[in-house]
């Protein structure tokens, strides 16, 4: 066995070999951005790795106190050992625990400081080199459970940085920083792009396990992006090529598929029992392949279920991690298992497979993002993710992405982000009377915007003033004018013709927005002014009478006489009586004339054709041409 077991890790040892290669080696660092708000002499901005593991606060920012224990600088005990806490008091900053690098695993610092109370950590490098990205240990028993459970950020800090946070705090200053996730992740526009780098492999132990769970937890968030358009998921699977002296060896051929070309480790560390990493191959071949044709049929959320499937159904401790088990799951799915096997291919043909050869190449960085060496490996807008590969770090990686304001609901839930337009509305303008705002939750906090209600756009700042406008805009809130109803009246300042502004009717006065009063004609002496005009002012207009028997005329602002009036409308009926008269003469005049035209032009053109032919009602005519004849 310890033979077996010798050859594995000289044949592993190659593999690693050639992935090390100059030509391959292209490991990026993601950084987030640290700020030093105080001391004054040590003010700016700073570059920190992320972490991989914890939660980064993707999207956000901390703002918090730096400490620098004065025990167990490294963090490599329990901070309780030595009476120290690091858990804040209500109402001061949370507490940013700085500690030294060495000793111990990067994971057992942090969580021993997140034990102690800290929202945060930030490890010095011990050297003076380019930042690197604190990686969490080959994980056995006793590390894995305190790295699942990390849920705090942490970042690794140049060495000269971390001496000037700590001749700081010697001094006694107050050092304040603040940590920045929000520019981690690209956020271009409204659909974000992600690839998640896995493997079907289930006994690689803890972190296999941990990929499994994600899948399944993380599917339903997955389809729901991708059903809505929002996102565009692909998976890809690392493989290895065997070194070209050992393509004939046992190793070789059981680990790998193509004649040496695409290999992975066996999952037992022992060639001589269970299943082989050219077993492995295969089936992420196949799972490339299912979302391949999936992605044909426009349905590429279809590859979790398989994937999910498959894990459940054809696991390798039940010895059912096979084409069997395999194929049986396709066909539940209905996709179409012919296409499937086309698309995989002979993995026993002496040539490349375009599949397979396509993720070789694509594991190569290109651009911002680095070499995929590690698995899993989440990548999101082309920038690989750093922290704990769980639901809700990752939804908030991807939910960053989004350009502010396009973030689909599922980012907006309470379980991702928390809704800044809850509290004192953001900041932003309201009106409470019609439960209108300018508040807009996003993922990365919110955004005073004046909003679009009921196809009617409202315009300002969206901090202090937000005014509708164009049509319609006074059936909304009354356009945000003064309006008042009295006696079965309304009274509205708001004047629908596309424009914003606030106008008091006539008969008032005002601003328009908050008051329009009535203006009081009679006094102001607008109206109302002849002789024998009475006035008397009402709500909006006003009264005017006459003395006697004179009656009030409105448009001329007079009084005339009832007789005057009774003379007047006499006058114009007989007016009206010969209009009428004389307009029904003319028809009349016009219509005989029209008959006896008609009538004369008859007779004539009878006559003139009956000199051509002689009509039946002529029979008794004399034709004069026969008697000459005779």
């Amino acid at each position: 066995m310890k033979l077996r077991r010798s050859s594995f890790y000289i044949f592993l040892g190659f593999l690693v070999l050639f992935l090390s290669a100059p030509s391959m080696a292209k490991f990026v660092v993601e950084k987030n951005s640290l700020t030093v708000t105080s001391p004054d002499n040590i003010k700016g901005t700073h570059d920190s790795a992320i972490g991989n593991f914890g939660i980064p606060q993707y999207g956000g920012s901390m703002a918090g106190n730096v400490v620098y224990p004065k025990d167990n600088k490294k963090g490599c005990k329990e901070f309780d050992e030595f009476g120290i806490s690091f858990k804040s008091k209500p109402g001061a900053l949370p507490t940013i625990v700085l500690l030294d690098r060495g000793n111990c695993f990067f994971a057992l610092k942090v969580w021993n400081a997140q034990k102690a109370g800290a929202s945060a950590v930030l490890v010095a490098d011990d050297i003076e080199e380019k930042l690197i990205t604190m990686d969490t240990p080959e994980e056995d028993g006793s590390s894995a459970k305190y790295i699942e459970n990390i849920t705090i950020p942490s970042a690794l800090i140049e060495k000269s940085f971390g001496g000037k946070l700590k001749d700081a705090i010697s001094n006694g200053d107050m050092v304040n920083v603040n940590l920045d996730w929000r520019e981690a992740v690209p956020h271009p526009d409204d659909r974000v792009e992600y690839e998640l780098w896995t493997n079907s492999n289930d006994e690689c132990g803890v972190k296999c396990d941990m990929l499994m769970e994600f899948v399944k937890d993380f599917k339903g968030a997955a389809q729901i992006l991708e059903k809505g358009g929002y996102s565009q998921f692909t998976p890809h699977y690392i493989t290895w090529y065997c070194p070209q002296a050992f393509t004939l060896s046992k190793q070789c051929k059981s680990q790998c598929i193509n004649h040496g070309r695409y290999c992975a480790p066996d999952p037992e560390q022992d060639f001589s029992t269970g299943y082989d990493g050219k077993d492995v191959v295969i089936e992420n071949l196949r799972q490339l392949c299912v979302f391949k044709v999936a992605n044909e049929t426009k349905k590429p959320w279809v590859w979790w279920d398989y994937v999910t499937d498959f894990q459940i159904r054809c696991p390798m401790k039940e010895k059912k991690y096979n084409k069997k088990c395999a194929d049986a799951v396709i066909e539940s799915l209905g996709l179409d298992l012919k296409k499937i096997e086309r698309c995989m291919g002979d993995p026993n043909s002496d040539s490349e497979n375009p599949v397979l050869k396509e993720e070789q190449d694509a594991q190569v960085g290109k651009g911002s993002r680095g070499d995929v060496t590690i698995l899993p490996t989440l990548v999101v807008n082309n920038r690989q993710y750093r922290g704990k590969l769980e639901k809700g770090a990752v939804m908030k990686a991807i939910c960053a992405g989004f350009e502010e304001t396009t973030e689909p609901a599922i980012c907006l839930s309470s379980d991702v982000e928390t809704n800044e337009c809850l509290e004192n509305n953001g900041g932003c303008w309201q009106d409470k009377s019609a439960n209108i705002t300018a508040c807009k939750d996003t993922f990365r906090g919110r955004v005073c915007e004046c909003p679009l209600v009921d196809g009617v756009q409202f315009k300002g700042d969206g901090y202090t003033t937000c005014a509708a406008s164009g049509p319609g805009r006074c059936k909304i809130n009354n356009g945000g004018c003064w309006h008042e109803a009295r006696n079965g009246h309304a009274y509205s300042a708001c004047l629908d013709d596309g424009g914003v502004k606030c106008k008091c009717p006539a008969g008032f006065k005002g601003d328009g927005v908050k008051n329009c009063e009535d203006i009081d004609e009679c006094r102001e002496k607008k109206a109302c002014q002849c002789p024998e005009c009475s006035c008397k002012n009402t709500w909006g207009s006003y009264e005017c009478t006459c003395s006697g028997d004179l009656l009030y005329i409105k448009d001329h602002d007079t009084c005339i006489s009832k007789t005057a009036r009774q003379e007047g409308r006499s006058a114009w009926t007989v007016f009206w009586v010969i209009l009428v008269g004389l307009v029904m003469a003319a028809a009349g005049a016009y219509l005989l004339y029209k008959y006896r035209i008609r009538s004369y032009m008859d007779s004539e053109i009878r006559a003139i054709m009956a000199q051509y032919m002689p009509l039946d009602s002529q029979s008794e005519v004399v034709n004069h041409a026969n008697d000459e004849r005779a």
